[in-house]
């Protein structure tokens, strides 16, 4: 069986780093696609203290590192530094940030100047939710990270950050689907 093209192909066909986490819910498909923009920094187990430690404890400025408890997190994401990359209802949410930039370079304001962002020195961090049938009555709900760097010098900074954070950033990630699961599966009256 040919497995659907995801959107995050678009704007991450080749990459440097990589992480993918899976889980299955058992809910209608518009509840889960839902509880990917409702869900909330305090839904997620240990989002709010791994953030705080990622942040040196510094209260900082609200971003998806120190965003409000009840707001939804993908909201404050794209309000703070992400940008919406595609959106198909149902199927797939796609984010994408700068996670190193060189001086000069402008912050893209739309999809497809971010997917064209090729210069030296900067390096790309995209992030999906997507919803596939997993054939039993459930569904399959998985989140991929994935970073792209432009160049060699910009792969080697982002190296040591990334095996830095990995740990946290895969425990944050499953968290998260769980946080997606039991809205989505709360909201529909189900369980698996």
């Amino acid at each position: 069986m040919l497995r659907p093209m995801s959107r995050l192909d678009e704007f991450a066909a080749a990459y440097q780093f990589n992480e993918v986490h899976r889980i299955r819910v058992r809910a209608p498909r518009s509840l889960i696609y839902r509880s990917f923009k409702e869900v909330t920094a305090g839904e997620i187990a240990l989002f709010r203290a791994l953030t705080w430690i990622r942040r040196l404890g510094r209260a900082g400025r609200e971003s998806i590192l120190n965003p409000p408890r009840d707001e939804p997190i993908l909201g404050v994401a794209t309000r703070t530094g992400f940008l919406l990359l595609a959106d198909d209802p149902e199927r797939e949410l796609v984010v994408g940030t700068l996670v190193i930039t060189p001086k000069g370079v402008a912050k893209p304001a739309t999809p497809q100047k971010f997917k064209e962002l090729a210069v030296p020195g900067v390096a790309k961090a995209m992030m999906n939710f997507r919803i596939e049938d997993a054939g039993d009555g459930t569904w399959l709900v998985s989140t991929e990270t994935r970073v792209h760097a432009t160049d060699a010098s910009a792969r080697r900074r982002f190296a040591w950050y990334w095996a830095l954070i990995r740990p946290a950033s895969g425990l944050l990630r499953r968290t998260w689907l769980r946080a997606i699961k039991r809205r989505a599966e709360r909201a529909g009256g189900s369980a698996v």
